[in-house]
């Protein structure tokens, strides 16, 4: 798969619940290996986990909700996921910036 170019794609926020147990996190280095697969490809912007909540939350670029679930399902841990696709209107940060002007 060739990274995409995510100005062509709609951006979609993504939440999911998960349950962990021995064999989830059996399945967590695999996970990890797939998640930073995507992100060099520009398909995920982001990727954050709370172990307090068991929430995790995704930014994905693609171009329909069906084409996030298609991405999502690969994963080795899909099957231990609630998932809530929104597809976004704004998409705005720091990143997002020109950096601050300094003068010398």
């Amino acid at each position: 798969m060739d990274n995409i170019n995510d100005e062509l794609l709609n951006k979609y926020q993504v939440t999911v619940q998960f349950e962990m147990d021995d064999a989830f996190m059996g399945f967590v280095p695999a996970h990890r290996l797939y998640i930073n697969s995507l992100i060099e490809k520009n398909i995920v912007d982001y990727y954050t986990v709370s172990m307090e909540s068991q929430r995790s939350w995704m930014v994905i670029n693609a171009a329909t909700k069906q084409e996030v679930e298609q991405y999502l399902s690969k994963s080795p841990l899909f099957n231990y996921w609630t998932i809530e696709i929104d597809e976004l209107f704004v998409y705005d940060g720091q990143s997002y910036r020109l950096p601050a002007l300094q003068l010398n």
